[in-house]
């Protein structure tokens, strides 16, 4: 069995490896990156821009039907890239991995999507829900999530799985959790305009977890679709005080009205943006992502880490020291 994961140099893509590492003990692991990472020897590394058609250099074996793909090539970081980045990378990826899927008779996939065909609003969101994207990133996330369905449609035996995953954190992620963590630490974070926010979210090692349980555990001939969050979805004030709890931080954490954190953030701006701070950023912060997990919970997949079991290992895989 071989795993072929594009965009395995990042942040998901390094769990996924430990975890099929652990799992599969055998299994060869091809890393397609423009990133070069052999994650310590555990894996091939091979040269790939998902942007162009996908030739496997010399020397790294072609794929087989018992073989799978795992697709976690995306430009995602929003705002951050102009807009024709997210399509480009995203739609054109799809359609260029469906290709080599097709060309070598691979039958298994999985794609990391994401919650932005949604868009963000305070409407509960289930997997039968309208998408209605409303940014470039989201509207290339839906347009690839159909390239691959297309690529799933022209053979029987094909096995899809879309995962839209909420926000991701562990080890690693340098993102919105690691912001939030430092931001309270370092008494920087205010809650933007209210407490009660639902910001969706998982683990990335149930994330990876439960990439593999998908791959074992699959209907063929299917695409199948799941929200990867926690449920019921936690609030930003409840993120807070969970982290707060498993770190030890006592840092008070104010409230900061609307009209006084939009201005700031502007300011914050025309400084440079200083941890991340801009408009844009911080206008997301105050629109909740409340995304349903209920499908993932009753897939069979049997969680592993409550919300304080997951900051908790994040916080030893960091040295006990800060979250990194």
């Amino acid at each position: 069995m071989r795993f072929y994961i594009f965009g395995g140099s990042g942040f998901i893509g390094s769990h996924l490896v430990t975890a099929v590492r652990a799992r599969y003990h055998t299994a060869d692991i091809i890393n397609l990156d423009l990133v070069e990472n052999s994650h310590g020897g555990q894996v091939t590394y091979a040269a790939c821009d998902v942007r162009k058609e996908i030739v496997l250099p010399d020397g790294v074996a072609t794929p087989g039907v018992d073989d799978i793909i795992v697709n976690l090539a995306a430009i995602h970081r929003t705002p951050g890239h102009p807009d024709y980045a997210y399509y480009e990378t995203n739609i054109l990826g799809a359609k260029n991995i469906s290709d080599f899927a097709a060309r070598y008779g691979v039958r298994r996939m999985v794609f990391t999507s994401s919650i932005a065909p949604y868009a963000a609003s305070e409407d509960e969101k289930f997997e039968d829900t309208l998408p209605t994207p409303n940014t470039p990133y989201g509207i290339s996330k839906l347009v690839a999530e159909n390239e691959h369905r297309t690529w799933q449609a022209g053979g029987a035996d094909r096995e899809l799985t879309i995962l839209r995953p909420g926000v991701v954190f562990g080890l690693g992620e340098k993102g919105n959790f690691t912001r939030l963590y430092w931001g309270i630490r370092k008494r920087k974070f205010a809650f933007p305009g209210r407490k009660d926010t639902v910001k969706a979210c998982i683990y990335v090692k149930d994330l990876t977890g439960f990439i593999l349980y998908k791959i074992e555990h699959h209907e063929a001939g299917k695409t199948e679709l799941y929200n990867c969050t926690y449920e019921p979805a936690y609030t930003i004030g409840q993120i807070v005080d969970h982290m707060k709890s498993v770190t030890g931080l006592k840092q008070w954490t104010p409230l900061a009205p609307k009209w006084l954190i939009m201005p700031a953030a502007y300011a914050c701006m025309l400084i440079g943006s200083p941890m991340g701070i801009c408009p844009d950023r911080v206008r997301k912060l105050m629109v909740s992502t409340n995304i349903c997990g209920k499908k993932m919970a009753a897939s069979g997949y049997k969680i592993r880490y409550t919300i304080d079991e997951a900051l908790a290992d994040w916080f030893r895989d960091s040295g006990g020291e800060g979250m990194k």
